[in-house]
């Protein structure tokens, strides 16, 4: 299915705090399936978790990237208390104790997380001829309007 293009420029309001958690893995070693194809696996079951509980989780949204040797995906989230309480989340647990037997500190794959807590005010975004996307995907997209024609208007500390 297509996804709706909007022309023009468009924004998110940044009235809102959010937790932006960046997460993915590497294939080091191609050759070695069995290792990285199982941490791949993984991501679809926990995304298919958190869409089907999404008010109660405090998740919004996710981006996925699918490169060559890495996946990364972009999560969006309402509150760094709700993420802490997802990691502790049986589906996700189970994944990292698997991830820990099967994996460990061999060079076969990588894995990686960042985390970043962004208050209200404190981002913005622009978003050309494009489908809902990222932060707009989260918290909502609005058109671009001259008092927020640019990115220090866009940022409340500018």
């Amino acid at each position: 299915m297509a996804q709706k293009i909007y022309t023009g420029r468009y924004t998110t309001n940044n009235r809102e705090d959010i937790v932006v958690f960046i997460i993915g893995m590497r294939i080091n070693k191609y050759w070695k399936v069995h290792k990285w194809l199982p941490v791949f696996q993984a991501m679809p079951k926990m995304l298919r978790e958190l869409y089907e509980h999404q008010k109660e989780l405090g998740f919004y949204s996710h981006e996925m990237t699918v490169g060559v040797r890495m996946v990364k995906l972009v999560q969006y989230w309402r509150s760094m208390d709700e993420l802490l309480a997802y990691s502790k989340d049986d589906l996700h647990l189970t994944a990292w104790r698997e991830f820990n037997q099967k994996i460990g500190h061999t060079k076969d794959v990588g894995i990686f997380h960042e985390t970043y807590v962004l208050q209200s005010g404190s981002y913005e975004s622009v978003y050309g001829n494009m489908p809902v996307y990222g932060l707009a995907k989260a918290l909502g997209h609005e058109k671009v309007n001259p008092k927020k024609r640019s990115a220090s208007k866009r940022i409340k500390q500018y």
